[in-house]
């Protein structure tokens, strides 16, 4: 038997800053840059009802632990579930189950900021964000430990949902805060660009990025999501998370290159060649960069590692009891015990 910490969404909830989670995740993208093993996510989809089950996995051999995610979304509650379980990537045993929920948007806007790091302009200032939901506010909240935001335009389709977002955080951020009332406003003038939504179209046009500007792209992880448009994944330097995407589920790139807009090699790199120095990142003030963030089980065994060493500081959890398989082989009954 060995003993398994688990940690509810409320155990993780404020226990970690935005700034630790990038910490914690650069590394992860670090390790993955120099050979550490990364799959992108196994997605069963559901017709009735409509849902989606999908998993994905890495291994952080610096860090000492392995992991990743399985969730559910959609189904008959229309909503999701995300369970992290972590392990010891020496002896493999279970160190931890994590409910994801608290953690999730943390995590991903972790990856997202690690992009704007190695990617965007050092003096990047000025961010465009269209969605308004929690990956959005995760998203902004990790880029403000990276970049020094002055301004931030947010734009999604309810004037409602973007109003009270822009409200939210210009008081959350040291930065000005403002709705806007078109796609086109959002990307004018951005530094960066961040798209956290779910549309199966692009959110913009292309043609409107200015010179420098960098993109994180998170919410197009199925071959017909595509918040980003032929033009924009042409004229970008284009970074993915994990490079088995790219004729997997990376929609943006995978219908820009249907249509004949770029060639198959477009893609410049994985984010972990860049955070390892195996590759070059941004090259030139005027380049347009690309990081498409998919999800992957980098940042969630980064982030959930750096939260069960927090959580061990702190007491927190619930310790349970595991069996290793030969145990189990071995028919003993553990009822009496």
């Amino acid at each position: 038997m060995t003993e398994t910490l688990f940690l509810t969404s409320g155990d993780v909830a404020g226990l970690a800053t935005p700034a630790e989670y990038v910490d914690a995740v650069r590394e992860g993208y670090r390790q993955r840059g120099a050979g550490a093993p990364a799959e992108p996510r196994t997605a069963l989809y559901n017709d009735d009802p409509p849902g989606l089950f999908t998993s994905y996995a890495a291994v952080l051999p610096d860090t000492g632990v392995m992991g990743g995610y399985m969730y559910s979304a959609g189904f008959g509650e229309t909503d999701a579930w995300f369970v992290t379980p972590l392990f010891n990537a020496d002896s493999g045993e279970p160190l931890a189950i994590v409910d994801g929920a608290s953690m999730n948007p943390f995590k991903t806007g972790a990856a997202g900021a690690v992009g704007v790091d190695a990617l965007a302009r050092p003096d990047a200032s000025a961010v465009g964000v269209f969605g308004s939901g929690a990956q959005a506010r995760g998203q902004l909240r990790a880029i403000a430990a990276v970049r020094d935001v002055e301004t931030v335009w947010v734009y999604s389709p309810t004037k409602s949902s973007r109003e009270s977002f822009a409200g939210e955080m210009d008081r959350r951020l040291d930065a000005s805060v403002a709705a806007v009332s078109s796609s086109a406003a959002a990307v004018e003038g951005a530094d960066i660009v961040v798209t956290a939504t779910d549309s199966p179209e692009p959110v913009f046009d292309g043609d409107l990025l200015e010179p420098g500007t960098h993109v994180t792209a998170m919410g197009q992880y199925h071959p017909k999501k595509r918040e980003l448009d032929a033009t924009a994944v042409a004229r970008s330097t284009y970074v993915i998370d994990l490079r088995g995407r790219l004729d997997q589920d990376a929609g943006a790139y995978m219908q820009a290159l249907d249509e004949g807009a770029i060639d198959a090699d477009h893609c410049h790199a994985e984010l972990g060649e860049v955070v390892a120095g195996v590759a070059e990142g941004r090259t030139d003030p005027d380049e347009i960069t690309v990081f498409d963030s998919g999800g992957t089980g980098i940042e969630t065994t980064a982030a959930a590692a750096m939260l069960y060493e927090k959580a061990i500081e702190e007491g927190l959890g619930q310790a349970l009891d595991f069996a290793p398989a030969s145990d189990a082989l071995t028919g003993r009954d553990y009822s009496s015990d």
